[in-house]
C-alpha cells in the first residue's frame, strides 16, 4: 500500500522551516525537505472515525475493531484489527515500525494523539511505546500531544525519523507557535533507593486491646454493611460514592487491626491518622486523617478523650472549613463530641443523630459537591457524611452497653 504520512509531515515542516530560517536556498530547502521524507516511518491506529463537518456520521468500525494505517482525514485503514490491551496493540505496531527503520541510527519519536485520546490514555501508550525494544533506537521524543489531528478521531499515530546533527538541531530549535512539542532526551529513569527511616519514625508495634479492638471492628464492619445506602443518599445530592468512600477506609481499617497498637490511644490514633490518609481517597480521607493525628497528638498532651477528640474537631473545620450548619459530616461530629464529655457515649450517640438529622432542613450548603445544588434538591435529603457519623457514634454506644450487660 501506499504510505501515509500521518504526522510524520510535522518532521518535514519543521526541518524545512529551520532550513529556511537558517537562510538556506529554496534549492537546499526542498532538498532537506525531502532528504527528511525518505527517512521517515510512521503507522496511525484509531479505534473510530472523525466526524466531517457537514456531513453525517459514520461508523464503519465495530467495538471490537481498531483501523491501522488510516488517514488523519478519515480514510480507511488499510487493515482492520481486533481491539487488545495497549501492550499487545503497541506491540504489533512497532514490530512494524522497527521493521523499517535503519537499525544502529539513532531516530526521534513523536508519539501524536489525532484528536481524542485522553491524556492519561496518551501516557499509557507513551509508556508501552517507551518500553518495547524499539525504544532502543530512539533518542529523541516529542509528545506525547496532539500535533496532527483529525477532529474527534480516537485514535493516534507513532512517528519516526531518522537524525543527523542536523536534524536534530532543526528538531530543537526554538520556535513560536505554543502547539509544537519540545523535543526531550530519551533516558533511562533512575529508581533512588528510600532514605533510612530513624528508629524513632517507625511505626509502634501491635499491641492489644481487646475492648478497644472490638469497638473498631464493630463500626468498620456497620460502615462496609452501610455502603450501598450511603451511596445511594450521596447520589441524591452529590456523586454517590460516600458509601465507597468509608467503607474503604473501613477495610483498611479492618485488615490492619492486628497491626494496631491497641493498648495505647494515642499511638491508635495515630496509626489510623496515616491508614486513612493513605486509603480513604479524596478529601473525607485527607480530613478524617487530620481528625485523628490531631486527636493523637492532643492526647499526648492530656488524658481527656473527648477533649483530644475535639481538638482534631478543631483542626478540621480550620483545614476543611466547615463548621456546623455548612451541611456536612461536621454537623453530626462536633455535637456529638460535645456531648460525649457531659452524656457519655449514649448522649454523643442520640446528638450526633440529631444533628446528622437537622441536614434534612438544611436547604443550603457551604462546601462538598451539595454547594452546588439548589435548595429544592436538598430539602428532606441527610448528608451522607452526617449519617455515617451519627451511625458511629451509635455503633460505639451499642458497643459498650452491650459491653456492661455482659460484665454485669
Amino acid at each position: 500500500a501506499q504510505p501515509r504520512g500521518v504526522a510524520g509531515t510535522l518532521f518535514v515542516h519543521k526541518i524545512a522551516g529551520h532550513a529556511s530560517d537558517s537562510g538556506a536556498d529554496l534549492a537546499q530547502v526542498v532538498a532537506a525537505a525531502q532528504a527528511a521524507a525518505g527517512d521517515i516511518v510512521s503507522l496511525g491506529m484509531s479505534l473510530s472515525t472523525c466526524s466531517i463537518p457537514g456531513q453525517a456520521h459514520e461508523e464503519r468500525l465495530s467495538e471490537s475493531e481498531g483501523e491501522l494505517g488510516l488517514g488523519i482525514h478519515g480514510e480507511p485503514g488499510v487493515e482492520r484489527i481486533a481491539v487488545q490491551s495497549t501492550d499487545a496493540l503497541i506491540a504489533t505496531m512497532t514490530e512494524r515500525l522497527a521493521a523499517r527503520l535503519t537499525l544502529g541510527a539513532p531516530h526521534a519519536l513523536l508519539i501524536n494523539n489525532l484528536g481524542a485520546v485522553p491524556p492519561l490514555e496518551m501516557s499509557l501508550i507513551a509508556d508501552a511505546v517507551l518500553a518495547s525494544p524499539l525504544a532502543a533506537h530512539v533518542s529523541l521524543i516529542i509528545g506525547p500531544r496532539p500535533l496532527m489531528t483529525a477532529l474527534n478521531m480516537n485514535g493516534f499515530s507513532l512517528s519516526l525519523l531518522k537524525l543527523d546533527e542536523a536534524r536534530e538541531a532543526a528538531l530543537l530549535a526554538p520556535v513560536e507557535p505554543p502547539a509544537w512539542a519540545v523535543p526531550v532526551p530519551r533516558h533511562d529513569i533512575a529508581v533512588l533507593p528510600l532514605p533510612a527511616v530513624p528508629a524513632e519514625d517507625l511505626a509502634p508495634a501491635a499491641s492489644a486491646d481487646p475492648e478497644l479492638e472490638g469497638v473498631l471492628a464493630a463500626v468498620c464492619a456497620h460502615l462496609i454493611a452501610q455502603e450501598a445506602e450511603l451511596n445511594r443518599l450521596d447520589a441524591r445530592i452529590g456523586d454517590g460514592d460516600t458509601g465507597s468512600t468509608v467503607a474503604t477506609a473501613a477495610r483498611a481499617i479492618q485488615g490492619q487491626l492486628a497491626d494496631l497498637p491497641l493498648a495505647s490511644l494515642p499511638a491508635t490514633f495515630g496509626a489510623m491518622g496515616h491508614i486513612l490518609g493513605t486509603h480513604m481517597g479524596g478529601s473525607s480521607g485527607v480530613l478524617a486523617s487530620i481528625f485523628f493525628t490531631a486527636a493523637a497528638k492532643a492526647l499526648d498532651d492530656t488524658p481527656d478523650l473527648p477533649a483530644a477528640l475535639l481538638a482534631g474537631l478543631e483542626r478540621v473545620t480550620f483545614y476543611g472549613g466547615a463548621t456546623p450548619g455548612a451541611r456536612t459530616m461536621v454537623d453530626a461530629l462536633e455535637p456529638g463530641l460535645r456531648a460525649l464529655a457531659a452524656e457519655g457515649p449514649d448522649g454523643a450517640a442520640r446528638a450526633a443523630r440529631a444533628g446528622a438529622e437537622a441536614t434534612r432542613t438544611m436547604t443550603r450548603a457551604m462546601a462538598g459537591r451539595a454547594a452546588y445544588l439548589s435548595a429544592q434538591n436538598l430539602d428532606g435529603v441527610a448528608d451522607p457524611g452526617a449519617v455515617a457519623v451519627a451511625g458511629v457514634f451509635e455503633v460505639i454506644a451499642g458497643h459498650r452497653a452491650g459491653a456492661v450487660r455482659a460484665a454485669s
